[in-house]
């Protein structure tokens, strides 16, 4: 039977969580929120999975677990090591063939958030 295909996007949107980064003095000495938004690009796939098993698809509570982890493993000066260490990590991802992650740091301005996003991979 004829199964069509189409690309496949798994998208985390809004993960708030407490790590340690900045370079800032109080940043260095307690964590701060970040918010991470990620998009992992799992190429093209069969509009129905081979089957109704979630060993056959990419488990979206381990993705976000190992989002969690990476952003907490160490204290990080720079948002943007913190994002290229965290898109690294998701593109080795069974399947995953591109990744948008943005991460926000929620309290460091009263009045804007400060985010760096960054693309890698196949789009």
């Amino acid at each position: 039977m004829y199964n069509p295909a189409g690309t496949q996007i798994l998208t985390l949107t809004g993960l708030r969580f407490d790590a340690n980064l900045g370079i800032l003095a109080h940043e260095k000495t307690a964590p701060q929120p970040i918010q991470v938004d990620a998009e992992l690009n799992l190429g093209t796939q069969p509009l129905k999975p081979q089957d109704d098993d979630i060993l056959h698809v990419l488990d979206y509570r381990k993705v976000r677990q190992i989002i969690i982890d990476e952003c907490r493993a160490e204290h990080v000066n720079l948002l943007e090591s913190l994002i290229g260490k965290l898109a690294q990590r998701l593109l080795q991802l069974p399947g995953v063939i591109g990744v948008r992650v943005k991460i926000a740091k929620l309290e460091i301005f009263d009045d804007c958030e400060v985010a760096i996003r960054m693309e890698s991979g196949q789009w």
